[in-house]
């Protein structure tokens, strides 16, 4: 897709196959070009638009401009959310159609939004022409959509440009989360997810290692390996490094749950909706497209991610519960459910993490129902040690439009986890299952700084949208960006 910034002073001479035009407020802005005005004026008389959210009409040959198609499209409120559902409405309102380039103009919003729009500009584009199509040859020809252009005033495009270019990098790093996650299981193994971080590595000069069984071994990894012996898939520990500043200077570390699918294992799940746990590496796709994003940005600072990286089933083999299993940080763990495996080898890798001697390290994993059921699937749950990593992560969030929301981490949770035969269980009760869930990692959390994000309700959607979303990519790659500052 391309992308460019165009300066207009008037839209009617603006050529292109379709001209969107998203407006905020209750009224037509001043400010709108009068062609446009005009037609818009006349849509609103005749009663087959009106100015309120999600309020969208398309024009063939609109009378006194040059574009094929003309896309009105109110959003409402003059917010950065409300700007993009409606660009969101205006590009469903040309699916099918033969367009080729759209030119896209923001009406009636703060001129400090540029910025933020640009990027969510792109955002938005890129998940209206997204098609899964690696395993479904009868998928949908691609859009025809291949140029975009933003339109602003000579002020604003100048502020717009940064916008652009990091929307087109966070858009490429949730491409590519979205396709490792919407893989299915037998394709997205965990060796699968190596050969992605490997090509990274060469497109973009990481450095990338990928550490098999018997160098997991050597490491101490048990709480890992007694996940993963349960498979006959190899596992995989990837560790991929980003040097955009000084060796000396501590880099930010993102971890990424992958466990490719997840069956539960011995603790075996029900079988309905059992297939949608080939989205349980969502926090392996979402910190290699954070890393894919800030590898085309190239800010200068430092960037580990790990991921362990295998699959929790049910054999001869498999961890049961009753077991006892010892980390690499030397810490004991009581398995009572093998379906709370997640934990287990995001412990080892926090662990692992510490070598690096980080600046902050955060977690990613679609680690429990109880973080789905207290947020739904608009925000992830939020778990942090120190309340400027906290806000950090939040802010990230917020600018993102890929919101989280801070969840409690206090002493009295740890209680569930005890255990008469280990240092701790790996499961408390049914309730506050998030919070103790987070209790568990913060365990081996205690050198440095540390946030971690429950996206179980935000990775992926169910039913007739089923598929990855792509997130946390956005407020990753906001996090990491705000950290080089």
């Amino acid at each position: 897709m391309d992308f460019k910034i165009q300066t207009a002073s008037a839209l009617a001479g603006v050529s292109a196959d379709a001209l969107i035009v998203v407006l905020a407020g209750d009224a037509l802005p001043a400010q709108l070009d009068k062609s446009v005005a005009a037609l818009a004026q006349d849509a609103i008389k005749l009663g087959d638009w009106q100015l309120k959210a999600g309020q969208t009409i398309a024009l063939t040959r609109p009378a006194g401009l040059k574009a094929s198609r003309l896309v009105l499209a109110a959003s409402g409120r003059a917010g950065l959310a409300a700007g993009k559902a409606a660009l969101a409405s205006a590009l469903a309102a040309l699916k099918g159609r033969s367009v080729a380039h759209a030119a896209i103009c923001f009406v009636g919003f703060d001129a400090g939004l540029a910025d933020s729009l640009s990027e969510q500009a792109v955002l938005a584009v890129a998940e209206a022409v997204y098609v899964y199509r690696h395993t479904k040859p009868s998928a949908p020809a691609a859009a025809k959509l291949a140029r975009v252009t933003l339109l602003y005033g000579a002020a604003e495009a100048k502020a717009a440009r940064p916008g652009l270019a990091r929307g087109q990098a966070i858009a490429a790093g949730v491409e590519l989360a979205r396709e490792c996650a919407n893989r299915p299981g037998n394709h997205a193994t965990p060796s699968h997810l190596a050969s992605v971080a490997v090509d990274l590595g060469k497109r973009h000069d990481l450095k990338v290692e990928v550490l098999d069984r018997k160098q997991v071994e050597r490491l101490g990894m048990g709480s890992f390996l007694a996940v993963a012996k349960g498979s006959d898939e190899p596992l995989k520990f990837i560790v991929a490094q980003y040097h955009g500043a000084a060796k000396t200077q501590a880099p930010v570390v993102l971890v990424g749950k992958g466990i490719t699918f997840d069956s539960g294992g011995i603790s075996l799940k029900p079988g309905a909706e059992m297939d949608e746990m080939k989205f349980d590496m969502g926090g392996a796709a979402s910190v290699l497209g954070a890393l894919r994003a800030v590898a085309e940005l190239r800010p200068k600072l430092n960037l580990v991610v790990i991921v362990p990286a295998c699959e929790n089933m049910p054999s001869g083999r498999a961890l049961k519960p009753g077991d006892v299993v010892t980390s690499m940080s030397g810490q004991t763990i009581e398995i009572l459910n093998t379906d709370a495996e997640g934990r287990l080898i995001l412990c080892d890798a926090l662990t692992y993490a510490e070598r690096f001697k980080p600046s902050v390290v955060v977690d990613v994993a679609t680690l429990t129902g109880a973080c789905v059921i207290a947020l739904g699937g608009v925000r992830s749950g939020m778990f942090a040690n120190d309340d400027e990593v906290a806000g950090a992560l939040s802010t990230a969030g917020e600018a993102a439009l890929d919101p989280c929301w801070r969840m409690p981490l206090d002493e009295a949770y740890d209680d569930a986890l005890k255990s008469n035969f280990a240092d701790m269980a790996n499961v408390g009760s049914r309730a506050g299952g998030a919070v103790t869930a987070a209790k568990f990692l913060q365990r081996f959390a205690g050198k440095f700084r540390w946030g971690h994000l429950d996206i179980a309700g935000t990775a992926w959607k169910g039913g007739a949208a089923k598929g990855a979303t792509g997130r946390p990519v956005g407020l990753l790659t906001h996090f990491v960006l705000s950290q080089g500052r």
